[in-house]
């Protein structure tokens, strides 16, 4: 396992509890991101393949948001203490350590993946192998819907988040590198800055074909 991740592992067992508390109920205050995975969830449940991952899931809260909204969902994250939550806040819910780059699904197994931030702490190098990992698990129609921080500048920006050092991407570029995979893209969401550092929230809704 590379550095960053054993870092990214440590940083977030340390901040269960308070990660937890904090982000439980956010969507409440977040129309946009709510209603992307709302239509998300919607998408997948017309392929009829319900059985999605939720990547990097954390303490579970979006797993169980994507179960409440009529699919199969399970959590995947690296962090054991993540898990460990999720699994105590969510006990009807199915929660498993797991690395984003290679995830315990078999192939075209999923009729989607969710990656609510979750892709953040790659370095861009590595980001295109972990982008091809999702893809290998997706169902041909199935859906892959990633939210990250926007920038507008040329390139990915690393900077110092809150837990772990995280990279933001210009919107262009970061779905160039999913068409890249194969993906086609659907749907494409930037709204208000989500920082005080000024970043773009930033959805980009995907199928493979």
């Amino acid at each position: 396992m590379s550095n960053h991740q054993d870092e990214t592992r440590a940083a977030y067992d340390g901040v269960v509890e308070l990660y937890a508390s904090m982000f439980a109920y956010r969507l409440e205050t977040q129309p946009f991101a709510r209603n992307m995975i709302s239509t998300f969830a919607e998408l997948v449940r017309a392929t009829g393949n319900l059985r999605v991952a939720d990547v990097g899931c954390g303490p579970g809260h979006l797993t169980a948001l994507l179960y409440d909204l009529g699919l199969d969902a399970f959590g995947l994250d690296l962090s054991p203490g993540m898990v460990d939550h999720a699994r105590r806040a969510h006990p009807a819910l199915l929660f498993d350590e797991a690395r984003m780059e290679a995830l315990p699904v078999e192939d075209g197994a999923l009729g989607g993946v969710l990656a609510h931030y979750s892709m953040i702490h790659t370095p861009p190098g590595e980001l295109p192998a972990l982008l091809a990992e999702q893809v290998r698990v997706l169902a041909p129609g199935g859906l892959l819907l990633v939210s990250f921080f926007g920038t507008e500048g040329p390139e990915p920006v690393r900077f110092d988040h809150k837990v772990a050092p995280a990279y933001s991407w210009p919107p262009e570029q970061f779905a160039d590198l999913l068409a890249g995979t194969g993906l086609v893209i659907v749907a494409r969401l930037l709204h208000d800055p989500a920082s005080e550092r000024g970043f773009l929230d930033t959805h980009v809704l995907a199928r493979r074909p």
